[in-house]
C-alpha cells in the first residue's frame, strides 16, 4: 500500500511511502478490538471508591426499641441499612479493575485498528517536523493545511518530542503519541492518523517484533 507524503503546507511531495500489508491490510477482528479497548479503559479506573458496611459504621449498639409489643418491625441497631445514616448494603470497596489479555490478542487488536484506518483512507503521512518551541498556533495551522481541523487526530512520532507534545496539549481533539506507545483505544478514538514519515519504519519495527 503506497501513500503520498505531504509537507506541512498540506501539499503532496514527490515522495511516497509503502505501508506494510501485514500491518495495515489484515482482516480486522472486531472482538479483539473490543477486548483490548475494554482492558485499556478498565486500567484507567482508580478503583479507590469505598463505602461503609454495618461493621464499620460508627454508632451506638443499644437496641432501639423493645422486641415485641410495638406493632412494628423488629429493630436492633441504629446502623441498619434501612435507617437514615446507616450502613450500605453490598457497597463498593477498593479494587483493581484490570484483567489479563494475551499479547497476541492485543497485537491483533492494534493491527485490526490500523487496518480499519487504512481501509477507510484515514491515514495521512507527512514529512518529519519539529518546532523550536511549543506553539499551539503552529499545530492548528498544520491541521488546517491538512484539512483535518475540527477532527479528532492522532499524530504518531518516532520518538518523544516535547515541543510538538506541548503544542497539541491545549487542543481537545488532537493527541501526540510515540509509535511504541500506540494502543487500540487511541487509534479507534481518532478520526484520522497523522504519521510522520520517519515513524513509518518505527511502527513496523514495533509491530513486527
Amino acid at each position: 500500500m503506497e501513500l503520498a507524503v505531504y509537507n506541512t503546507k498540506g501539499e503532496k511531495t514527490a515522495r511516497t511511502v509503502t505501508l506494510s500489508e501485514s500491518i495495515y491490510n489484515i482482516e480486522p477482528n472486531d472482538h479483539a478490538i473490543y477486548l483490548d479497548t475494554k482492558q485499556y479503559l478498565a486500567n484507567q479506573r482508580q478503583g479507590t471508591h469505598s463505602s461503609k458496611e454495618k461493621s464499620t459504621v460508627s454508632g451506638s449498639t443499644r437496641k432501639l426499641k423493645k422486641q415485641k409489643g410495638t406493632g412494628g418491625a423488629r429493630a436492633g441497631s441504629i446502623k441498619s441499612p434501612l435507617l437514615r445514616g446507616g450502613a450500605r448494603v453490598f457497597g463498593p470497596h477498593p479494587r483493581d479493575y484490570g484483567f489479563k489479555l494475551n499479547q497476541k490478542l492485543k497485537q491483533l487488536a492494534r493491527l485490526s485498528a490500523l487496518s480499519y484506518k487504512a481501509k477507510n483512507n484515514n491515514i495521512v503521512v507527512i514529512e518529519d517536523l519539529t518546532y523550536d518551541k511549543p506553539k499551539t498556533k503552529n499545530f492548528v495551522e498544520l491541521l488546517e493545511n491538512l484539512k483535518l481541523s475540527g477532527k479528532k487526530t492522532l499524530m504518531v512520532l518516532s520518538e518523544s518530542d516535547k515541543a510538538l507534545y506541548l503544542s497539541s496539549r491545549n487542543l481537545s481533539r488532537a493527541r501526540v503519541i510515540r509509535a511504541c506507545d500506540l494502543n487500540t483505544y487511541e487509534i479507534i478514538r481518532a478520526n484520522n492518523l497523522i504519521i510522520l514519515e520517519g515513524s513509518v519504519a518505527e511502527i513496523e519495527k514495533t509491530f513486527q517484533n
